[in-house]
Formats: structure tokens, C-alpha cells, sequence
């Protein structure tokens, strides 16, 4: 196994800079572009259509917006089972923030598609609308789910991790899951990806992630400080454990982005927008949650316990 001899800490500012680079880029798409709710959570209109052959969403949009003046978001889902069992494909047409279609709109939209695709065989199959009361209670229902797991992982680490700063442990991993939270919700607003149960999916998935690598990471700077004693200074401790635990690190993220590059793949190749824009912004989470756990949480972690030693120093 490899071994490095990284100076993490001494780095600090470079990682850091990094960061900031990254959150202000982040910023400037978001002022430019905006976030987009899903109809999930902002609520509106879904048309579902049943139709034969291949039809490309790009056209689908284009004929929606010229029927109704509105952007909409198309998904298709090629090769499903009907009631019957038998292969069809399904096209989903979503108006978030909309309250209705009327029906002269929802015959124009069908007709712009036929023209554009005669032997689809489109055939209308079901409309359903979701309330924006409902929408925005889901969505702060799924915000309230995150701040709770915070919370849960703030527990637990102060717990496991007590002897080497506990709470204040905690709090920095915290730090370190916040900035991969913001990243993957920039990578949603750069891609122009609406916020919807995936984005949710995603940032669950990688706090459990991120987290696991910064466990890793805790778990050694707790045996380093076992064997070499308290004389050790902090920055060496944690070099010495981040370089330790690297290379599995490195291995383990580079194993899960590679399996989920495949699924992100293979979703562009059937055109399944729904797994494309949950396998994008885990590949982008997976990068910055293995970055933040080796690269932020280390060097935060010794700055704490400089600022804490510093104190005690002080205060005798």
C-alpha cells in the first residue's frame, strides 16, 4: 500500500482557497441561473403520455413552450410493462408552479407532438396536479429530515470521539458535510437540474458517505493519540492519521464514483433523465465529500485544537 507524507495542515490555506473558489463560482451560477423547484415541491401539473417509437425531449420541450408559452419539464421512460404486461414507453410533461392545463392546451401540446413525431401514437394516459400548500410542506418536511440528521451525527460522534474533542469534533465534521451539502445542490443549479426528491436522495446518501470517510479518518488521529501520547502536537497527529488513511480513501471513493458513472452512463444511452440527475450530482458528491473529509475537516480540527490549547495556556 502506498504511503504519502502530505502536510495537510500546513496546505490549509491552498484547500481552502479551493473551496471558496468553488462557493463563489457556486453563487454566481445560482444569481445567473436561479433555483428551480420540481413540481414536487412547488407544485402544478403532470401530463403522462403513452406513445411507440423514440421521441427526444429537447423537441418535446420546444413543441410545449410554443402550445403554451411555458417551460416544462419532460422526462421519458422507454420500455416500461403496461397493465397487460407488454413493453410500452411513457413521456412525462411537468409544469411546476402551474395551478392548471386547460384543455384547449393540453390538445394543442398533443397535436404539436404528432406533427413532430406522426407515428409515436400518442395517446393521452393520465393528469394529475399537485397543490403548492402540499408541495412546500413536503419540501420542508425533507429540510427537516437533514437538520435532524445533523443533529443525530453531532450525537454520535460527540460520543464515539469524546476523548479527543467530543462535541467539538462533531461540529467540525458538520463544517465539512455543510460544504458538501452547498456543492451538490450548485452542481443541480449549474446543470440546470430542478430541485426535486433526487436532490433530497443525493444529500442523504452523501452525508452517510462523507461521513464514513471522516470517521475513518477520527477513528486513527484516536489511535495516534493512544500511542504517541499527549505531548504530540495536534498537526502531526492529524498528518500523520490523514496520510494513513488515504489510500483507502482514495480506493473507496474511486470505486463508488466509477459504479456510479456506469449508472449515469447507461441512464444518457436510454435517455432516463430521472437516473441522470441523481447519478450526476452523486458523482460530484462523492469528489467533494472525499475532498472535504481529508482536505477540510483535518486541518479545521487542528486550527480548533490549536484555538483550545492557546486558551487553556492563557487561562493558567
Amino acid at each position: 500500500m502506498k504511503k504519502f507524507n502530505i502536510r495537510f495542515y500546513e496546505n490549509r490555506k491552498i484547500y481552502f482557497t479551493i473551496t471558496i473558489a468553488l462557493l463563489v463560482l457556486g453563487v454566481i451560477f445560482n444569481v445567473i441561473f436561479g433555483t428551480t423547484l420540481d413540481i414536487q415541491f412547488k407544485g402544478g401539473v403532470m401530463l403522462e403520455y403513452a406513445y411507440s417509437g423514440t421521441i427526444d425531449t429537447s423537441a418535446v420541450e420546444s413543441a410545449v413552450e410554443s402550445a403554451t408559452g411555458q417551460n416544462a419539464d419532460v422526462r421519458v421512460y422507454e420500455n416500461l410493462a403496461d397493465a397487460n404486461g407488454n413493453p410500452e414507453n411513457s413521456l412525462s410533461i411537468s409544469f411546476a408552479g402551474t395551478d392548471s392545463i386547460t384543455v384547449e392546451q393540453q390538445e394543442e401540446i398533443a397535436n404539436q407532438i404528432a406533427q413532430a413525431y406522426p407515428d409515436a401514437n400518442l395517446r393521452i394516459e393520465e393528469t394529475s396536479s399537485v397543490d403548492r400548500t402540499v408541495g412546500t410542506t413536503f419540501f420542508a418536511k425533507c429540510l427537516v429530515a437533514v437538520a435532524i440528521t445533523f443533529v443525530l451525527l453531532v450525537i454520535y460522534i460527540a460520543f464515539r470521539f469524546r476523548k479527543i474533542g467530543g462535541a467539538s469534533a462533531g461540529i467540525i465534521s458538520i463544517i465539512a458535510l455543510l460544504h458538501d451539502v452547498v456543492l451538490v445542490y450548485f452542481t443541480f443549479v449549474v446543470f440546470r437540474m430542478p430541485i426535486n426528491d433526487n436532490f433530497i436522495a443525493v444529500i442523504l446518501t452523501i452525508l452517510g458517505y462523507s461521513l464514513n470517510n471522516t470517521i475513518i479518518i477520527y477513528d486513527r488521529i484516536r489511535e495516534n493519540r493512544r500511542v504517541l501520547g499527549p505531548k504530540a502536537k495536534t498537526s502531526e497527529l492529524v498528518n500523520l492519521s490523514i496520510n494513513q488513511t488515504l489510500t483507502r480513501s482514495i480506493y473507496t471513493s474511486l470505486c463508488t464514483f466509477v459504479a456510479i458513472a456506469c449508472v449515469y452512463v447507461v441512464g444518457v444511452i436510454y435517455g432516463l433523465s430521472s437516473v441522470t440527475t441523481f447519478a450526476l450530482p452523486m458523482m460530484v458528491g462523492i469528489l467533494v465529500g472525499c475532498y472535504s473529509s481529508v482536505c477540510i475537516t483535518g486541518p479545521l480540527y487542528v486550527m480548533w485544537r490549536n484555538y483550545k490549547d492557546k486558551k487553556k495556556a492563557r487561562a493558567v
